[in-house]
C-alpha cells in the first residue's frame, strides 16, 4: 500500500510538471527571458499539488505559499483560471490596474509626462477628515503616519502659522503641504530609485521601505524564474527598460483602516503574444503599512489563462509580541482583499471587449 501511494504521488507530480511546463514554455519562447531549463524550478516555486490543479479547473481561486523574507512581511500567493488569453489581460493592464477593481480605492490616477506640475492636486482632505488634517499638524515620530523626520518638522513649521485658521483654511493648507511631500517623494524615487526613498521616523528606530522593497524583489522566486532580466532592472531602477517593457506611475487614495491613504505606485509590464507579467511596487504609503510588492503573471492555458498573483506587504504592526498570531490574522486579511481584486480582474476581463 505504501508503494502504491508513492507511485500515485510520483504520477501526480509528473502530471503537474507536464501541465505547468506546457504553460510556462509559452512564456519562455515568446519573451526570450525565461529558459526552458528553468521551468521545473518555477513549478517547484509554485508548489501546486494535484488537488489545487483540480480546483483551478473548476474556476476556484487557489492559494499557494509564499515564504516571508522578514519578520515584518506578509506574503500570499493566489492562482486562478481566467477565460481570456494573456493578451487580453495585458490590454486590461495597459488601460487600467488592479486598483480599478479594488472597491476601497477612492481615487486612482496615472502620473504621466503630461501631468501638471502638481499631479496630486486632487488628493484633498475633506471636511469629514478634519481630524486627520489636525493630526498631521501635530504629528510626531511613530506609526500613526509614514513620514520622515524632515517631513515631520515641516508640519511643525506649518502649525506655527495655523493659529487663526478656519477649518477650511486648515484643510486646504495641510492638503497642499501633503501634496508637496508626495511630489518630493515621487521625484526622488524617479531620480534615484530605491535609494531615493526616505525612511519613516518611528519612536525607537527608523523604518526603511527601500530596504523592504529590495528584499521583496530579491526574494521573489517567481520573478527570478519568470525573468531574471526584469528582476535585475527592478532592483537597479532607474535603468534602461528591457525591450518590450512598459513603465507607468500611479497615485491612489485608498481607504485603509477607514482613513484616507495616499499611495505612490510604480509598475512595469512585459508582454508577448502568449504571456504577460506585471510587477508593481508601492514605494510610499501614507500609514498602516510600509510598502508593497505585487506580481501578476498571465500564462496561456486551454482557451484562457492561468493568472498567478503574489503580494508581499511589509508592516510594523505584525512585529513584536504575538507576532505569529498577528501574521496569521494579517495574512488572512490580505488574502481576502487579494481574492476580491482577483475576482474583480476576472470579471472585468471576461466581460469586456478589450483590445491589444
Amino acid at each position: 500500500m505504501k508503494m502504491n501511494r508513492q507511485a500515485l504521488k510520483k504520477r501526480s507530480r509528473t502530471k503537474l510538471l507536464w501541465l505547468l511546463s506546457t504553460l510556462l514554455l509559452g512564456w519562455s519562447v515568446a519573451a526570450g527571458t525565461v529558459s526552458a531549463s528553468s521551468v521545473e524550478e518555477i513549478v517547484t516555486a509554485l508548489e501546486l499539488n494535484q488537488d489545487q490543479l483540480r480546483r483551478l479547473h473548476k474556476g476556484e481561486i487557489v492559494a499557494f505559499e509564499v515564504v516571508e523574507a522578514t519578520k515584518k512581511e506578509l506574503a500570499v500567493g493566489l492562482s486562478v483560471y481566467v477565460a481570456a488569453p494573456p493578451e487580453k489581460l495585458a490590454a486590461f493592464f495597459k488601460q487600467g490596474d488592479l486598483a480599478t477593481v479594488d472597491p476601497d480605492v477612492v481615487t486612482y490616477q496615472e502620473i504621466t509626462q503630461k501631468s501638471s506640475s502638481n499631479p496630486f492636486k486632487e488628493f484633498i482632505f475633506t471636511s469629514d477628515q478634519i481630524d486627520e488634517a489636525r493630526d498631521l499638524l501635530s504629528v510626531s515620530a511613530g506609526d500613526e503616519f509614514n513620514l520622515s523626520t524632515e517631513e515631520i518638522r515641516s508640519f511643525a513649521a506649518l502649525k506655527k502659522n495655523s493659529t487663526d485658521w478656519r477649518e477650511a483654511d486648515l484643510i486646504a493648507a495641510v492638503s497642499r503641504h501633503y501634496q508637496q511631500i508626495l511630489l518630493n517623494r515621487l521625484q526622488e524615487y524617479r531620480k534615484r530609485g530605491l535609494a531615493g526613498i526616505t525612511p519613516y521616523a518611528r519612536e525607537r528606530k527608523e523604518t526603511n521601505p527601500a530596504e523592504e522593497l529590495h528584499i521583496a524583489a530579491q526574494n521573489s522566486k517567481l520573478l527570478a524564474q519568470f525573468s531574471p532580466v526584469l528582476q535585475k532592472f527592478w532592483l537597479d531602477y532607474p535603468a534602461p527598460l528591457p525591450p518590450g517593457t512598459e513603465e507607468r506611475f500611479f497615485w491612489l487614495n485608498r481607504r485603509v483602516d477607514d482613513r484616507p491613504t495616499a499611495i505612490l505606485s510604480h509598475r512595469i509590464l512585459h508582454s508577448s503574444d502568449t504571456a504577460t507579467v506585471i510587477i508593481t511596487r508601492q514605494f510610499f504609503v501614507g500609514h498602516s503599512y510600509n510598502s508593497s510588492h505585487l506580481i501578476v503573471g498571465c500564462l496561456p492555458y486551454r482557451d484562457g489563462s492561468i493568472v498567478i498573483y503574489t503580494h508581499r506587504t511589509s508592516t510594523d504592526q505584525v512585529a513584536g509580541l504575538g507576532k505569529k498570531l498577528k501574521h496569521n490574522i494579517g495574512r488572512e486579511q490580505m488574502k481576502k482583499q487579494m481574492m476580491i481584486n482577483l475576482n474583480g480582474l476576472r470579471s472585468a476581463v471576461q466581460s469586456s471587449n478589450l483590445k491589444k
